[in-house]
């Protein structure tokens, strides 16, 4: 195969989200639970921000607000904003605030906060120091009202902001998770059996997760072929122009790698063994 620049492979291939949609995920970064997979076939993800948001909000707390999220995307509820100025800062999530760099916005934004001044708050939040907390309320109300906000929306917007930003996270994050999810997806959908043959290599020293990846890898119609002294490599390993990975010499229990390696070399040598005689 040609080498695979991970870095520049296309960012919407409906293939990929596609595998995300059917929550085909074993194997894929960060998305790989069976939580993670009913969610995600619910979501039916379209876009990146989808995938950021998934991981940001697949955590304690914030999972409360999956099926919120999911019925806003498919346009079963309806996305409305206490104030105009939201709109920008939260139509990525579904009017929903999943992030630490939206509270930020909007302390900024709305309260006329500087950038360092929003990070107070954000830590603020995030500490739950109640007497640090009141101090942070009554600037934010002010600097609302300053801004031409109604007071009544402002002591509004705080009490409904408190909740989300209480768990919120960090969208840089969550993007490097999903990044890696997305290529891994691509991955799996555009080199299965190249993939599942990595992810057995990887998995190796354990041999109940490599028993469950082969299970998934025959769901993918790819055949796990056992180890085989002539065929064999140190890892799991493709066989060329087939739908078949071979077991890899050094999954195989209490075989060392100092053994595997000189098989291999005899092997390469002196061909194939003839006999159980010939390769003792």
């Amino acid at each position: 195969h040609k080498n695979i620049d991970i870095d520049n492979i296309p960012q919407d291939d409906p293939k990929a989200y596609k595998l995300f949609q059917d929550g085909n995920t074993v194997g894929v970064f960060q998305v790989e639970s069976a939580g993670m997979q009913r969610d995600l076939k619910e979501l039916k993800p379209t876009e990146f921000e989808d995938i950021i948001a998934m991981i940001a909000l697949y955590r304690p707390g914030p999972m409360e607000l999956i099926p919120d999220y999911i019925a806003r995307k498919h346009g079963r509820k309806k996305i409305t904003y206490i104030h105009e100025k939201l709109k920008p800062i939260l139509e990525t999530t579904q009017g929903i605030c999943i992030y630490q760099e939206q509270l930020m916005r909007i302390a900024q934004e709305l309260a006329g906060f500087t950038l360092a001044e929003a990070d107070v708050l954000r830590k603020a939040v995030g500490k739950k120091i109640k007497s640090l907390l009141e101090e942070q309320q009554e600037k934010f109300v002010l600097g609302m009202v300053k801004n031409n906000i109604e007071r009544k929306i402002a002591d509004q917007l705080w009490e409904w902001i408190l909740p989300f930003a209480r768990y919120g996270f960090n969208k840089s994050h969550s993007a490097a998770y999903a990044t890696i999810a997305y290529q891994t997806a691509w991955l799996k959908i555009h080199y299965p059996v190249e993939f599942m043959s990595a992810l057995l290599t990887a998995e190796r020293n354990d041999i109940e997760r490599v028993a469950f990846v082969i299970e998934e890898t025959k769901k993918m119609g790819i055949e796990v072929l056992p180890p085989n002294i002539n065929e064999s490599f140190s890892n799991f390993s493709v066989v060329p122009d087939k739908n078949q990975i071979r077991f890899g010499l050094l999954a195989v229990k209490n075989v060392g790698e100092g053994i595997v390696e000189a098989i291999i070399k005899e092997r390469k040598q002196n061909g194939s063994y003839l006999s159980m005689q010939d390769f003792i």
